[in-house]
C-alpha cells in the first residue's frame, strides 16, 4: 500500500515541536525537523523521520544534547575546529555549513572538523544549501564511539560505515554523491535483523570471516558489515573508510585512538565548501558539469538497465519535486510511533493528505 502523504508545512511544525516538548531548544529542533524532513523528500527513510523516536529517546536519556552551544576548539578562518557536546548533528553541520560558506567567498576554500557530534542524519540533506548557491560541497562523517566494519582481509570491527558525498551544482538539478564506505548501513542492518529479514546478497562476514547474508550475524554474533566492494574489492570501501576517519577524527583532534567518548554516538565530521569563483569561475563549472550530466543522462542504457541513465542525485531531485507537490510519505510505522510520542508530549498530529496537493 501506498504510504500515507503529509504536507511538509504540516510535518515541519509537528516534528519541530515534538522536539521541543522532549526538551530540545527551538532553533536546534528547527533545523532537525527540517534536516529529517528532507531525508523523507529525497527517498532516504531510514534517515528521515524513522529517526525521530530514537532522537526523543535520545533527549530523554541525555544522550542527545538538546541545549547550549558548541565549543570553539581552532579557528583559522579558512579553517575551523569545533566540539559539539553531543548537540544535534543537523544543527551542527547546518551552522558550520552556513559559517562556512559566508568565508568561501572571501578565502575560496573552507573547511571544518566537528567532535563529538551526535547523529548526522542524511548528508544528501545539507547538499543543496551550498548548490543553489553556487558552491561545491563535502561532508563526511564516522563515529570513532562504534566498530562495525572490519578492514579489508581482517575479521574484527575497527572502523563503522563512514558515509561520504559531495554536491557540485549544475545549471538544472545537483550531481548529489551520497555513498557508504561499507556496502549497507548500520540503520539498515538493524531494520533487516528485527524484521527477520535478510541482505539481498552477502553484504555481512560471520565473526569467523565467511560471507553472510544474515545481518543476526553483525547484530547478534559478532560479525562485521563489508567494506565497499565486497568480498572480491573491498579494498576499494576500505580504503574510503580511511579517508573518511583520518579527515573527521584526525583534524578534529579527537578519534578511536582516544578512549574517552562522551557518548555511544559522538560522531566526528568533516566538511569542505569550494567556490568555483577562485578557479575558473561558476560559469565555467557548470559549462562542464551541465556537459558531464547530459552525456551520462543521455548515455544507452545497458540491457538490464529498465530505465534511462541517471545522474547521482536525480532520483532524490525527482522525490523531492513530488513532495512538495503531493506530500512527504512517511511510513505507517514511524506514523504511528511519532504518535504516540505526541500524545505524551499533549500534541496532535496532522492529517494526512487526501489527494493532490493544488499549492
Amino acid at each position: 500500500m501506498p504510504m500515507p502523504r503529509y504536507h511538509r508545512d504540516d510535518l515541519l511544525r509537528y516534528a519541530e515541536g515534538l522536539l521541543t516538548r522532549a526538551g530540545m531548544e527551538a532553533d536546534k529542533a528547527a533545523v532537525t525537523a527540517a534536516v529529517l524532513v528532507e531525508g523523507d523528500m529525497i527517498g532516504h527513510e531510514t534517515h528521515g523521520l524513522q529517526l525521530m523516536h530514537w532522537y526523543l529517546e535520545c533527549l530523554a536519556d541525555g544522550s542527545l544534547n538538546g541545549k547550549g552551544s558548541y565549543e570553539v576548539v581552532a579557528d583559522k578562518g579558512a579553517g575551523f575546529v569545533w566540539d559539539g557536546r553531543l548537540l544535534p548533528g543537523a544543527w551542527l553541520l547546518t551552522k558550520a555549513l552556513d559559517q562556512a560558506m559566508e568565508r568561501v567567498r572571501e578565502h575560496g576554500i573552507v573547511g571544518a572538523a566537528i567532535r563529538n557530534c551526535h547523529h548526522t542524519c542524511a548528508l544528501s540533506a545539507y547538499m543543496r544549501q551550498a548548490t543553489d548557491q553556487g558552491l561545491i560541497v563535502q561532508l563526511s562523517a564516522s563515529n570513532p564511539a562504534a566498530r562495525r566494519v572490519a578492514p579489508y582481509g581482517g575479521t574484527q570491527p575497527i572502523l563503522t560505515p563512514n558515509p561520504l558525498a559531495m554536491g557540485f551544482p549544475t545549471s538544472g538539478d545537483p550531481i548529489l554523491v551520497d555513498v557508504s564506505s561499507s556496502i549497507t548501513t548500520t540503520t539498515m542492518t538493524q531494520l533487516l535483523a528485527k524484521k527477520g529479514e535478510r541482505y539481498p546478497e552477502p553484504w555481512g562476514l560471520t565473526a569467523e570471516g565467511q560471507p553472510t547474508d544474515d545481518p543476526k550475524e553483525i547484530t547478534e554474533r559478532g560479525g562485521t558489515m563489508m567494506p565497499l566492494g565486497g568480498a572480491l574489492k573491498g579494498h576499494k570501501g576500505y580504503g574510503l573508510a580511511l579517508m573518511v576517519d583520518l579527515l573527521g577524527q584526525g583534524l578534529s583532534g579527537k578519534g578511536r585512538a582516544n578512549t574517552d567518548a562522551p557518548g555511544p554516538l559522538a560522531q566526528s565530521a568533516f566538511l569542505q565548501v569550494i567556490d568555483p569563483d577562485f578557479f575558473a569561475g561558476l560559469d565555467a563549472f557548470t559549462e562542464q558539469s551541465d556537459w558531464l550530466a547530459n552525456a551520462c543522462r543521455t548515455n544507452p542504457p545497458a540491457p538490464w538497465n529498465k530505465g534511462a541513465v541517471r545522474v547521482p542525485g536525480d532520483s532524490a531531485s525527482a522525490k523531492r519535486r513530488d513532495a512538495m507537490q503531493n506530500g512527504v510519505p512517511v511510513a505507517q510505522n514511524d506514523w504511528d510511533r511519532m504518535a504516540k510520542h505526541a500524545e505524551k508530549l499533549g500534541m496532535t498530529p496532522p492529517a494526512a493528505l487526501q489527494g493532490r496537493l493544488t499549492h
